[in-house]
């Protein structure tokens, strides 16, 4: 899941939320719009679109200030999009995940021959913390805010997110916390500061590789031992004992670590990617028919990572069903 994605992720399943944040006196209900414009249509995952009954508020994240065409043409060219097909006001927002001096994070408009086009840019590192961590839905963005004490901001967090009561929130919130986290700190920091015993089916990908790795080394040792006094005492009987030793720790160190990554990634990454996968499938389409979940079960690695990233995407259940059909052609 890219960093981008994930802001998308959290704008469309709080959009309430997110629209109080950024105008704090709308109350009318939200509506999620698809993120998608004709003449010739363009999408973006760091994009969504939030209709109120006055207006649409279009949110952009950005990690990066770079983008083709540039921030500014591209707040523009939604402007019009939307404009055109909605015909009521325009709220529009960039909001930068990472600190930068790049003067694009600094420009509020865009600016040609007879036009200028203006838009709402957030740096969150500028940010005051406390609203993100008075609402559940903006503490994965707490870790990125303006602070002091980045440490103390990060574990802060992460007591916030332990008091939510609801498990499956709690450990949602917890793993995109965990991404987003990312762009400011260390895994080894992270993992300190936010931690749940049973979040192993939550964890993010990075993670889960990490598992996975962990897990190989560990089984490659015990193998690779194992393996190696056999055959060191197989040879040591003609070539002796301190070569055969030495043959058979090379040999088994080898095999053991082949074997050790082997069963450390499918064991790891595979039903780790699964449990994530199907939860987060859960989460937004809700119940996942028992046919679906099973040729889930079914994918490789490799589509397995596919599926997350294309989950975001997802709408209804029939989507999903199409994207695993095109994975059986």
């Amino acid at each position: 899941m890219s960093f981008d994605n994930t802001c998308k992720y959290l704008a469309e399943q709080y959009p309430q939320a997110y629209v109080n944040w950024l105008l704090p006196n709308a109350t009318e209900v939200i509506e999620v719009l698809k993120t998608e414009l004709s003449i010739e249509p363009i999408r973006a995952d760091a994009v969504t679109f939030l209709k109120t009954a006055k207006q649409v508020v279009h949110i952009e994240f950005q990690t990066l200030p770079e983008s083709n065409p540039p921030i500014p043409m591209r707040m523009l060219d939604y402007y019009i999009r939307l404009k055109r097909k909605y015909r009521c006001e325009i709220v529009q927002f960039v909001i930068f995940l990472v600190e930068t001096e790049d003067e694009i994070a600094f420009t509020e408009e865009y600016v040609d021959t007879g036009t200028v086009h203006r838009y709402g840019v957030i740096r969150l590192w500028e940010q005051d913390p406390a609203i993100f961590l008075e609402h559940p839905a903006l503490l994965p963005l707490a870790p990125l805010t303006k602070t002091n004490s980045p440490q103390a901001l990060l574990s802060q967090t992460g007591e916030r997110i332990a008091k939510i009561t609801s498990k499956s929130e709690r450990q949602n919130l917890l793993s995109l916390t965990k991404i987003l986290a990312g762009l400011r700190f260390e895994l080894n920091l992270i993992h300190q500061c936010l931690r749940e015993d049973d979040m192993k089916e939550s964890v993010v990908y990075q993670e889960i590789l990490r598992t996975g790795e962990q897990r190989g080394i560990s089984i490659g040792e015990k193998i690779g031992e194992q393996r190696g006094i056999s055959i060191g005492e197989q040879r040591g009987i003609s070539i002796g004992e301190q070569r055969g030793i030495s043959i058979g720790e090379q040999r088994g160190i080898s095999i053991g670590e082949q074997r050790g990554i082997s069963i450390g990634e499918q064991r790891g990454e595979e039903k780790t990617a699964i449990k994530w996968i199907t939860s987060l499938l859960t989460h937004q389409l809700g119940q996942v028919d028992s046919s679906l979940r099973e040729q889930i079960q079914g994918l490789s690695i490799q589509q397995l990572e596919a599926l997350r990233d294309a989950a975001f995407d997802f709408q209804t259940e029939h989507d999903l069903r199409l994207w695993l059909d095109q994975q059986e052609n």
